[in-house]
């Protein structure tokens, strides 16, 4: 039997310059329900964002990196899940009131006949998406033993 994840615990994003990205994400991760810690972990200074689902987490990149490719190996992008539609309308407006430039959600049937998001980046260049709790997605969750696709 397999062990069964049930959630990410926290994911950490390398950034280049921590003041532009603290300017940046304050708002980005207050909109989305976080609250705010700092801390060091190995003499570097880390941001923490977080809900009780998760840790979103800030650290210095190294210098000399490269900057952030999404089509190199490693992250493309990375999605916030909210409960529904009308949560994606009020994310993006209220990033858009906060100045964050965010594209205007709508359905992307090419994803899913009821995926519907909106999508930014931060000063790094890292994608971000804000979408909806799909009919799949809650599917999988409630009914996982239920399911016979696997």
């Amino acid at each position: 039997m397999s062990v069964e994840t049930i959630g990410i615990d926290h994911v950490y994003i390398a950034v280049r310059d921590m003041g532009r990205s603290e300017e940046f994400y304050d708002p980005v991760m207050r909109v989305l329900g976080f609250r705010k810690g700092d801390g060091t972990i190995g003499g570097d200074p880390h941001l923490f964002y977080y809900n009780r689902h998760f840790v979103y987490a800030l650290r210095p990149a190294r210098d000399g990196t490269p900057d952030h490719d999404p089509y190199a190996p490693g992250l493309h992008h990375l999605c916030f899940r909210v409960v529904d539609e009308a949560a994606v309308d009020r994310a993006a407006g209220e990033l858009r009131a906060a100045s964050v430039a965010v594209t205007e959600p709508r359905y992307y049937p090419e994803y899913g006949p009821d995926y519907y998001a909106t999508f930014f980046e931060d000063p790094d260049g890292i994608r971000l998406e804000v979408m909806n709790f799909r009919e799949l997605r809650r599917t999988l969750m409630y009914d996982w033993e239920a399911r016979t696709d696997r």
